[in-house]
Parts: C-alpha cells; structure tokens; sequence
C-alpha cells in the first residue's frame, strides 16, 4: 500500500531569545494504513495523536529544536512508544525546552527512515538552526522542509543559533537541486515546489532575508 501525506495544524507559541509569539505549525503524518512516522510533534499531542489512530507509530522526526516544533514530542512518544528522532546539533535548543529528557535517536545526514511504504532520506540544512533537517522522498514526490525554506523564501535567521549565509547554502545545495515538480511542504503555512522558489535565490541573498 501506497503511502499517504496527513497534515494537523496545531496551536500554541514559539519562544526564543525572551520573546514569544503566536504559531500555528504543520505536523506532518507520514504512512498507510498500519504505520507511521510523524514529522514535528507541535504543541498538542492529543491531535496528534488521534490523527495518527490506530496505526503504529514507529518515529517521530524532529526537523529541528525550537521549541513550538518539539513540545509535544515527549509527550506523544511516551503514549505510542515512538522513538524521537533529532540532529544532534540541535541538542542545545533541545534542552532548553526538554532538560531532563533527551532524544531517543539522533539523525544522520543520509540515512532513511522508513514507514508505511515511504523512504524519507535525512538531509542535514543548517542554517536557520545548527541541526535542522528536511526529509525527501523521491518516490511521493515531496521534501519536508520545516523551517528551512518556505513559500517566498528561506527561514529565519535573526536570532540564536541561525546562520543567513548556512541556511543559503543548504537551500542552494541540498533543496534546489531536487527536481522542480518536488513538492516543499513547510513546517508553517503553505505548501510550495521546488521550481516555484528556485528562480528566487538570488533576491533572497540581495536583501539578506
């Protein structure tokens, strides 16, 4: 069986740096029938939680560690027994959210993670935090990007832990180079392809987004 794409919006605030400010986030559920991965466990594990069902959820894949993308992770594993999976780079912005639970597993640039017929490969994009991820799967036809590339341009990176000239080269190396029919579906707000934001890089590093 075919894997299929679920997204849940869910609620809450970003903190960083002293500031807070209201998100919404897309978490991502990746599987068939029988099992799944989750791709950033924001803010209510209880949603997350019914949308996966009765599947078994073997993974929860954390794109990076701020904290409105990893709060709900502890949470959601202890009630499905998934294993949470984050870069190791990101271990410093982990703890600040999670100091007395680490992650379970720490992803590798390259490896492929596997669950209900989808093979979603780890390529390692520092830029808008030291460890973030996306997840490509040829096969579906889609990245998950979290927040290193949206719809109009590259993540953040006017606080701790970014990098404006990283996440640009992540962008410019791991993500336009995928095929343009790609999918790009984004850690907040809309979804994107490959080809509509590869015209943009270069009004992207002119104004220093």
């Amino acid at each position: 069986m075919a894997a299929r794409i679920e997204r849940v919006v869910t609620s809450g605030q970003f903190t960083l740096d002293g500031g807070t400010w209201d998100v919404d986030n897309n978490v991502w559920i990746v599987g068939d029938d029988h099992q799944a991965v989750v791709i950033d466990a924001a803010h209510d594990a209880d949603a997350i939680a019914e949308a996966v069902g009765d599947r078994r959820l073997t993974a929860i894949v954390c794109t990076h560690a701020h904290n409105d993308h990893i709060n709900a992770a502890p949470a959601l594993a202890e009630r499905t027994g998934a294993t949470v999976w984050l870069h190791h780079e990101d271990l410093p912005l982990w703890k600040q959210t999670h100091p007395d639970r680490e992650p379970d597993a720490f992803l590798v640039d390259g490896q492929v993670i596997e669950a209900g017929g989808a093979d979603l490969t780890v390529l390692h994009t520092p830029g808008h935090a030291p460890g973030a991820v996306c997840l490509y799967d040829p096969g579906l036809g889609v990245v998950f990007t979290g927040d290193t590339l949206f719809q109009g341009g590259p993540g953040a990176t006017g606080r701790s832990f970014s990098h404006f000239p990283a996440i640009i080269a992540s962008i410019r190396d791991r993500l336009l180079t995928l095929p343009p029919e790609t999918m790009v579906l984004t850690g907040h707000g809309d979804e994107t392809t490959i080809g509509a934001e590869a015209p943009h890089l270069d009004e992207w590093i002119a104004r220093g987004h």
